[in-house]
């Protein structure tokens, strides 16, 4: 089988919204991962609703699937980055961040999207690691459900350095969501994300987790850094995942993340597509 693969808005910024799709389908991949941004379809400008109507014929025409993407840095407050979050101690600011989700959400079912991937936040300090991870259920409970009655999945993804920053801490989530009659969230899996936390071994990762995939994001990376990398500049072993994800048949879109790439967006997008032809399985070695 072949897999479909995607490139990331945040690795456009420099690019106008309409530009960077085109140059993402014209460089041959299936689907586009939408960071909602201010310069990149804005969930809080006016007519929502017809601006996603717009935006589901546009992909249509381009050929593109989509991923909706809920990282921007600066979206919901210009002057701490990804701040209000789901753990953010405020309740009103919590709340900001669930309507956020909600819109995103909405964008995902309008255009027929595969899901939409968020994470749980950073712990601000002083808060009660507990009483945050309380209200990071309580939220994701919320959305799941939402996202739920809107057809959309819901997928968390582990972030270094956040409340969630480990498969086993979103199999935590996972279990307590459900405990509360939820609806099940999906893991959405950076694969470059297990280099920085070692827990496990990233083909191998893929393989154990395929049935709760819900989105997969890819880069290069170092190990113990958190920096996106172009494929071929760090450690990962990218082709043992391709092949693993080949395996496990995963027919979602993978989403090729490279948000410090931006100013070279006109070389890079096509480059790491090309870089991913070039490094597919055969399936003689897949059958091996």
């Amino acid at each position: 089988m072949s897999l479909r693969f995607a490139y990331n808005t945040n690795g456009t910024a420099h690019h106008r919204f309409q530009d960077a799709l085109r140059l993402i389908a014209d460089s041959g991949y299936d689907g586009v991962a939408l960071t909602l941004d201010h310069h990149h379809f804005d969930p809080f400008a006016p007519r929502l609703g017809h601006r996603a109507e717009m935006l589901a014929g546009l992909l249509e025409r381009l050929g593109l699937g989509l991923v909706v993407e809920t990282g921007a840095r600066f979206l919901l407050e210009p002057r701490a980055k990804h701040e209000p979050t789901l753990i953010t101690p405020e309740p009103e600011g919590r709340e900001r961040r669930l309507d956020f989700l909600r819109r995103a959400v909405d964008i995902c079912a309008i255009c027929r999207g595969e899901a939409v991937s968020f994470w749980a936040g950073v712990p601000q300090p002083g808060v009660d690691a507990e009483a945050a991870w309380g209200w990071l259920v309580d939220g994701v409970a919320r959305l799941s459900d939402y996202a739920a009655s809107r057809g959309v999945v819901a997928a968390v993804e582990p972030e270094p350095g956040m409340r969630v920053e480990t498969v086993d801490e979103w199999r935590r989530l996972q279990e307590e969501v459900a405990r509360r009659g939820a609806a099940p969230i999906r893991l959405a899996l950076d694969v470059g994300h297990l280099m920085v936390t070692q827990e496990r071994v990233p083909a191998d990762a893929v393989r154990e987790l395929a049935p709760v995939l819900g989105t997969v994001a890819l880069e290069d990376m170092k190990r113990g850094v958190h920096e996106h990398l172009p494929f071929g500049e760090g450690d990962l072993d990218v082709a043992s995942v391709l092949r693993a994800l080949v395996e496990v048949r995963f027919d979602k879109l993978v989403c090729v993340e490279l948000s410090r790439d931006s100013h070279r967006a006109h070389a890079m997008v096509p480059q790491a597509r090309e870089w991913l032809r070039a490094h597919m399985p055969s399936d003689a070695e897949v059958a091996a």
